[in-house]
């Protein structure tokens, strides 16, 4: 016997035992998803014929990677003769070319099931167009970088590199492929989950739908199992080099290949297998139907003595017959609504000699196997669906079994209505909070070990606040005008979520090009999410108190990014800033992208109140005309946005510059302090301003506040630009401390009156805060050439100078006073003693904002009803 077929040693029998179990499980799967759909639906499909390719090209993985096992594979380098290891190389080859192929079948397999029931959902669709281009687009780019890994490509099969070629670490390729697939495995993983949970279905079959489409959880599991051994081979080998380095040159020095990869490949074979198991499994659903037909009945539905079989919605059992009037007696009659099927293109279920529909087949069993008393029903059923669709208007759209159109506006909620939308969406704020302060230490982690310059810092800064220029306008405006606030959640927590998955290959390939893009799509997301969050928070309960719900928002958010880096610097950095400290913020990354795309679909089902732009309008409307009057012929509304959105250009920027320069100005006025800590108490400071803000909002007028806190944060810059010690140190504190309030200060009223324009005033204000790409690299090069950073503060006192022009014309006008003072008692009869918009007792604003009032268009209302009763006293001749 060959030597080379004796026992094998270290790894090789247990990747060999792995990849034939897992191919036979697969090829099961793919054999009686055949017979389902050949001998039973008698429809074989364009995805039936792809997931055979994909299943073709998976065998082809599983011999490739045998075929490896055989010539050394597994086995340490030294049990690895001379002789195999270019055959092994070869096989090695083939499996790595084979990899992304196979998953890019099985993937194209799994959306064009989807596609299939995909006409009637726009959305969806689209979806799953972009999700097939991702997939096909990136696997192609990936197998090229794949074949090309050495060039000459003829290097890859030499066990030392040659001098005269390069070779890129196919552990590194497979690692920076990771977010690519982890992306697209989400995309197949949710895109459905919005029809299978709002479509009308016995709860059994419901259930059973919707666990069927959630197999691909196990896929994504067996992916991280993946990028672990990945990750491991990958730290092995570069210990393994480092440890060399030292006694010998480049081309001399060898590495455990053979045993540090093989588990590795194995799981990448575990999870295309896999993936084809759980592909197949939807398509079963006809041959458990036929052979174990209880298992897709609730138990209430079991057939009775009499033989009747149990049906979905769409169809009726033969007591419910009974009930159902003739069309013959009445063509008007109206199909109970229990028994109505959701709308996806209204199909009923086949004939016995017709092809079975794809909802059908995911939801009905096959009407040949009905009697023909209950095909009777069923046509009857359907024929009084047709007549009273032709005599009636179209249902309210339902989401599950929740009439969605009886939902109150946001704008019409009082504070104790307002309170649980309010709470959820303050949970949201904390998080992107908590999100952003770990991002924060991540990054500043990764540039230590990159060993960046501080014009690269700069450019790294400047990345993320670019991403706010751009995602208002591009995705956040459409978004928001289109589909709502909450779309705006789930939209912005997925962006958010790819682009921190970008960050490994961004860590595997130590790339400053990377990681830009990474801080650019970050930002990205999160200014959708600022889109919606920020107004739903000022718009969502009794207009007078905007300012104040917002500053405690925005106060919530701030303590998330308190408590943040403090865990991030215990939890990840007390080592050395070496290559296993930076292995960690990869971890951390994948941890904060899988819980931000948890909560982008846990958001997505949170009952929320939405408001549409007639209703935001009517909200604005006021008798005294104060969001109507014009100077120059240009409404007042919009100088106030301009000022506005202007000033928080401006703001957004010097908060970015003491931000930014925090660590080198502690550095010069007060070596002996730990940066850390003192960033903790500034971010703290930060924190407490907002809450209060929102406390003194009860009492004080924003604008008053507004131009406080302003004046407040232009003093004390000025004082840390010429002290030090510990009285620099207080200074700079109460900076953070008066910058805290501020912008909620601006975003509120700005939007005050804006009426139908509301969503577009959200988008300007959120796009300023791209102030921060502008005002930080310029403080930046002032320190970097003065070597002072004291003095580069300059830039951010004349950053909030400018922005105080907003706060001088918001006091100083008489009309822009009239536009965004809150009119605290709306119940208030004008001409009373305390008139709408003026200074109401303490008591009464305080009980007015835990105890709910009018607001808005309902204002507008109360105030016109106490005049039509009191014509004589309100001055109004009637």
């Amino acid at each position: 016997m060959d030597s080379r077929h004796g026992n094998f040693q270290g790894r090789s029998e247990t990747v060999l035992a792995v990849t034939v179990a897992m191919t036979l499980l697969s090829t099961l799967f793919v054999f009686f998803r055949l017979v389902s759909r050949v001998a039973i639906v008698k429809k074989f499909l364009w995805d039936d014929g792809i997931i055979v390719v994909a299943w073709v090209i998976a065998c082809g993985l599983a011999v490739a990677i045998c075929y490896s096992c055989a010539w050394g594979l597994g086995r340490h380098e030294a049990d690895v003769p001379g002789a195999w290891e270019s055959t092994q190389r070869k096989a090695n080859f083939a499996f790595t070319v084979l990899y992304q192929p196979a998953l890019m079948a099985l993937k194209t397999s799994i959306v064009v099931f989807y596609l299939s029931f995909a006409a009637t959902q726009r959305i969806f669709w689209w979806g799953c167009i972009a999700t097939l281009v991702v997939v096909n687009a990136g696997g192609l780019a990936i197998t090229l970088v794949t074949i090309f890994q050495c060039h000459p490509v003829s290097a890859i099969f030499d066990a030392v590199v040659p001098t005269n070629a390069s070779c890129t670490d196919i552990v590194t390729i497979f690692l920076s492929s990771t977010p690519l697939n982890l992306i697209t495995d989400f995309a197949i993983l949710f895109l459905p989950m919005p029809i299978l949970t709002s479509m009308r279905l016995p709860r059994k079959q419901k259930i059973i739908l919707i666990i069927t489409f959630s197999f691909g959880l196990f896929v994504m599991a067996v992916d991280v199992v993946r990028i672990a051994y990945l990750q491991s081979a990958s730290q092995t080998r570069l210990t393994e080099v480092q440890s060399q380095s030292s006694s010998s040159s480049q081309n001399t020095q060898k590495t455990d290949v053979s045993y540090d990869t093989s588990l590795s490949y194995m799981w990448s074979v575990v999870e295309v297998h896999v993936g084809i198991v759980c592909a197949n499994v939807p398509g079963l659903k006809p041959l458990v139907a036929r052979f174990l037909p209880n298992m897709l009945r609730d138990s209430d539905e079991a057939p009775s003595k009499s033989g009747s079989l149990s049906l979905p919605i769409g169809t009726v059992d033969m007591a419910e017959a009974h009930r159902i009037p003739s069309v013959q007696d009445d063509p008007h009659t109206v199909a109970p609504a229990e028994i109505r099927r959701q709308d996806f293109g209204n199909r009923s279920p086949p004939g016995p000699d017709e092809d079975m529909g794809m909802m059908d087949f995911l939801t009905t069993p096959d009407m040949a196997e009905l009697p023909p008393s209950m095909q009777k029903i069923e046509r009857t059923q359907t024929a009084l669906t047709n007549t009273s669709r032709a005599t009636r208007p179209d249902t309210p759209n339902f989401y599950d079994f929740v009439n969605m159109n009886g939902r109150k506006s946001m704008v019409h909620m009082t504070n104790r209505e307002s309170l649980f939308p309010i709470g959820m969406v303050t949970v949201l704020f904390f998080i992107w909070g908590f999100e952003y302060g770990l991002l924060d230490v991540l990054n500043q982690q990764f540039q230590k070990v990159a060993r960046m310059t501080p014009g690269q810092s700069t450019g790294i800064h400047s990345a993320y606040f670019a991403g706010y220029a751009v995602g208002p306008l591009l995705v956040g405006r459409p978004a928001l005008q289109n589909w709502g606030f909450k779309a705006c959640y789930s939209i912005g927590l997925s962006i958010f979520a790819c682009g921190t998955l970008i960050y490994w290959p961004a860590a595997v390939l130590t790339s400053f090009p990377a990681f830009i893009i990474t801080n650019f799509i970050v930002a990205f997301g999160l200014s959708i999410l600022e889109v919606a969050a920020n107004p739903f928070i000022a718009l969502c309960g009794p207009s007078e108190y905007a300012e104040v719900r917002l500053n405690i928002s925005q106060g919530v958010q701030a303590v998330g990014s308190v408590v943040a880096p403090l865990i991030a610097n215990r939890a990840f950095f007390q080592k050395y800033f070496h290559a296993p400290s930076l292995i960690d913020t990869q971890w951390a990354y994948l941890g904060i992208s899988l819980a931000t795309i948890s909560l982008a679909v846990g958001y997505y089902y949170v009952p929320l109140p939405e408001a549409t732009d007639s209703e935001l309008e009517d909200a604005s409307e006021r008798m005294d005309g104060a969001y109507k009057a014009k100077i120059g012929g240009l409404e007042i509304i919009w100088i106030t946005l301009g000022l506005g959105v202007f000033s928080q250009f401006c703001y957004v920027g010097g908060q970015e510059v003491s931000a930014t320069l925090f660590d080198n100005y502690l550095t010069a006025v007060q070596p002996s302090y730990n940066v850390v800590n003192w960033m903790a108490v500034a971010h703290t400071a930060f924190a407490a301003s907002r809450f209060l803000a929102a406390a003194l909002g009860l009492w004080i007028k924003p604008r008053l506040l507004l131009l406080t806190f302003f004046l407040g944060a232009i003093v004390f810059e000025a004082l840390a630009m010429n002290l030090t010690g510990r009285a620099g140190v207080a200074m700079i504190t109460l900076v953070f401390f008066m910058e805290g309030p501020i912008f909620s200060l601006i975003f509120a009223q700005s939007l005050r009156g804006m009426g139908r324009h509301t969503k577009l005033a959200s988008v300007a204000l959120t796009s300023a805060v791209s102030g921060g790409a502008v005002f930080a690299p310029i403080s930046s090069h002032l320190a970097n050439r003065e070597r002072r950073p004291m003095y580069s503060l300059v830039v951010a006192l004349a950053a909030f100078a400018a922005g105080t022009t907003f706060a001088i014309w918001l006091n100083g006008s008489a009309l822009a006073r009239a536009q965004v003072d809150p009119i605290r008692d709306a119940t208030t009869p004008p001409g009373s003693d305390v008139r709408p918009g003026s200074t109401d007792s303490r008591a009464s604003r305080a009980l007015s904002f835990f105890g709910g009032r009018k607001k808005g268009g309902e204002q507008a209302g109360a105030e016109a009803e106490w005049r039509e009763r009191k014509p004589e006293e309100s001055g109004d001749p009637g």
